[in-house]
């Protein structure tokens, strides 16, 4: 299913040409009413006109989280105050909060580019869509509400949290698709069955779509099992729109990027040099055709890779891997780097436990230690201590295995680690609070 066949399947040779177009465009447009970005022009010694390819953009200045923290709240904002209709903004919970404005052209945009995830994981007008990530600042509750709204679907908007709620809500009303972080999904199918007595797989949800957190291939195996739904990965940050930058189509081979919005690099996150397709490294997005707030070359922090090869959806947009990490997230333990995401993995690949676990990371001494611990299943808990002892060495190796460190596993009983309504915490750095 397609809700822009025209564009979703436009010959790549066309889609360069009118990103090169809306490129010089937007290029100009900030460098004109940006001070931010003119500054940053200058300080390189680069005029709007030196872009003539888009292999120019390599010359354009990358912008930073950081950077955006320094002119708080308004300093992106290209148009006046009058014309932004809506404002976001991220959390704010390691520094100033990044600011986003959006103008009506922006909310269309938004509204455009959800509407093309949501159509072609084969959700329509006839569907029952269930938003269970927050409304209000964050930008995922409203994001999908304006998707689903574009489309005709009858929306529940029923925020983040309630959990109760939220199970009697998918049962009375007959929910078909839900979306929420991961973690919360296996929050609500461990609830469903286990404090209200409803099997969540005899729910009515055939899909979800789920982000605003990393998590795996193992984590979405999991959550299908349980719900009896497809899982679909939604990507998108608040310093580009919000979520609908990718989905995921129904082959669940990479998640497609509307290219005609939003330009990708994949560069060197110590160097910043860009890396060929099909080589990982970080994320770069410059938005094409954002109106309020332009943003040309934003590091993203996340680490991906461009998927080479057509998609056998027939769309010709390119796709990136799912999100392995984000550099800010990497743990340095030992000399050694590592990212949550690969102890997830382990731990998932290994029977007898459940998808629940922390990561707590101490220096008693002068060397790191990391503890892992994870939940095990109701059943398993119950076993001899032999059987338990042997999960737990299994959990070891195979953590070793997969991030070449040694850690000491923690097996705890059920339910012990805390639930997420929202994005999961699953580092605990207590280094921070002793260096």
């Amino acid at each position: 299913m397609f809700w822009n066949r025209e564009v979703e399947t436009m010959p790549q040779e066309i889609l360069k040409e009118l990103q090169l177009q809306r490129l010089k465009e937007v290029v100009k447009r900030a460098y004109e009413r940006v001070p931010f970005y003119r500054k940053k022009f200058e300080e390189v010694g680069l005029k709007p006109q030196d872009i003539k390819t888009l292999e120019d953009i390599k010359y354009i200045p990358f912008t930073s989280k950081a950077e955006l923290r320094e002119v708080y709240p308004f300093g992106i904002f290209a148009v006046p105050l009058s014309e932004i209709v809506e404002i976001h903004s991220s959390s704010g919970t390691t520094g100033k909060p990044v600011v986003a404005g959006y103008t009506k052209g922006d909310l269309e945009l938004w509204g455009e580019v959800m509407a093309r995830c949501l159509t072609m994981i084969e959700i329509t007008k006839e569907d029952i869509v269930q938003i269970a990530y927050g409304y209000g600042l964050f930008t995922g509750g409203l994001g999908f509400h304006y998707g689903a709204l574009k489309i005709g679907a009858t929306i529940v908007p029923a925020s983040a949290g309630n959990t109760r709620r939220q199970i009697e809500l998918m049962r009375d009303f007959g929910t078909t698709f839900l979306a929420c972080t991961p973690s919360y999904a296996l929050y609500l199918a461990e609830y469903a069955k286990e404090e209200i007595g409803i099997e969540p797989s005899l729910l009515k949800l055939k899909a979800g779509s789920f982000g605003a957190e990393m998590w795996t291939e193992e984590m979405r195996k999991e959550i299908e099992k349980r719900f009896g739904l497809k899982a679909y990965n939604v990507y998108g940050l608040t310093e580009i729109i919000g979520p609908g930058v990718a989905h995921e189509c129904t082959e669940q081979a990479g998640l497609h990027v509307w290219e005609d919005h939003f330009y990708i690099e994949i560069v060197d996150p110590e160097t910043g040099e860009v890396l060929p397709e099909g080589t990982r490294g970080e994320l770069v997005i410059t938005t094409l055709t954002r109106e309020g707030m332009p943003m040309l070359r934003f590091r993203t922090r996340d680490i991906t890779s461009i998927i080479k090869g057509e998609c056998p959806c027939g769309r010709t947009v390119r796709r990136i891997d799912r999100i392995r990490g984000r550099t800010d997230d990497m743990i340095k333990v030992r000399g050694v780097m590592l990212f949550p995401y690969q102890i997830e993995q382990a731990i998932l690949e290994v029977q007898g436990v459940e998808p629940h676990y922390q990561i707590v990371i101490t220096r008693p001494q002068y060397l790191d230690e990391i503890e892992v611990q994870v939940e095990v299943s109701k059943e398993t808990f119950s076993d001899e201590i032999k059987v338990l002892e042997n999960l737990r060495k299994k959990l070891e190796k195979r953590i070793e295995q997969t991030t070449g460190i040694r850690v000491k596993v923690t097996l705890v009983e059920p339910k012990s680690i805390p639930r997420s309504e929202g994005k999961a915490k699953r580092v605990i750095d207590k280094r921070k609070l002793t260096d």
